[in-house]
């Protein structure tokens, strides 16, 4: 029996094949868990469907996924249709999984001081206040022991140059986790957020992940990049009854890249010329 047997829930965010929430997704089904999935709305002029072509080519493969419909997170109205949705089909829901982030590729790429009014607050509605608005609108359909999971990135907790407003709707979004956990406790919901490493995502592309990744590899602890599968283990961990006494956390799966004080053995390729190990600069 697998640690999903029963469960049901709803994996909001899978963009293409390559999506941390699918990762998680997956490894929910084949661990017998029962999904609905949304994905972002085409817009009226794209005949071929993009947007819901690339998420129904990953879920079609199981019969584990009920139903992909379109979520808009900037309206009230398609929240509320989601959860109705996800009512009829399942009666109570014991999971929902949040990966959703946008800011205008132009604001990630100008100094913060320069980021537009209208893009920050797009930016953050999005990446930020959707969740909140996800839980409001998802509260009275979940089941008592259920769990809440946001993606979320380091850059929300320190500074990482190129990721500019997203570091500060992750900041958000992470404050967010932690006032919802109190909320929601009394209700036996759970909700933390998973910090993951850099990875080729789509949303990646958009922050510089080619960069990050040469850099985490050098300065992580287990001196590697994270995998697709290691994050999907990982948020399927915190969406299960596994992590039952978890709430208002942030975890990291990035091979112990945030607890580093230093460059670590990036140092060595730094050093010219090279010294013994154990020597000091």
């Amino acid at each position: 029996m697998g640690l999903f047997a029963g469960k049901k829930g709803l994996i909001l965010g899978v963009a293409n094949e390559r999506s941390i929430a699918w990762a998680i997704a997956k490894t929910i089904m084949d661990q017998g868990g029962e999904c609905g999935f949304t994905h972002l709305p085409d817009r009226p002029d794209d005949e071929k469907k993009k947007n819901r072509r690339r998420v129904a080519q990953c879920v079609e493969q199981y019969s584990q996924a009920k139903f992909l419909v379109p979520l808009n997170v900037q309206d009230d109205d398609q929240i509320a249709q989601v959860m109705k949705i996800a009512a009829d089909e399942f009666g109570t829901i014991d999971f929902v999984l949040h990966s959703i982030a946008f800011a205008h590729r132009e604001d990630l790429g100008r100094p913060t001081y320069e980021t537009s009014r209208d893009g920050f607050k797009l930016a953050m509605e999005i990446s930020a206040y959707s969740l909140i608005a996800v839980v409001n609108a998802a509260k009275d359909i979940m089941s008592k022991r259920a769990a809440i999971a946001a993606m979320t990135y380091f850059g929300g907790e320190k500074c990482v140059p190129g990721y500019n407003v997203m570091g500060i709707c992750k900041a958000a979004l992470e404050a967010a986790v932690r006032y919802l956990a109190f909320d929601l406790g009394p209700r036996g919901i759970r909700v933390n957020a998973l910090s993951a490493g850099p990875l080729k995502t789509l949303a990646g592309s958009a922050a510089g992940v080619n960069e990050m990744l040469h850099l985490y590899k050098f300065m992580a602890p287990l001196g590697r990049n994270i995998t697709h599968k290691e994050v999907g283990r990982t948020g399927a961990f915190l969406l299960s009854d596994m992590s039952d006494g978890i709430t208002g956390e942030i975890l990291h799966v990035d091979g112990g890249y945030n607890m580093m004080g230093s460059p670590g053995r990036l140092l060595d390729a730094m050093r010219d010329p090279p010294v013994e190990s154990g020597g000091l600069i």
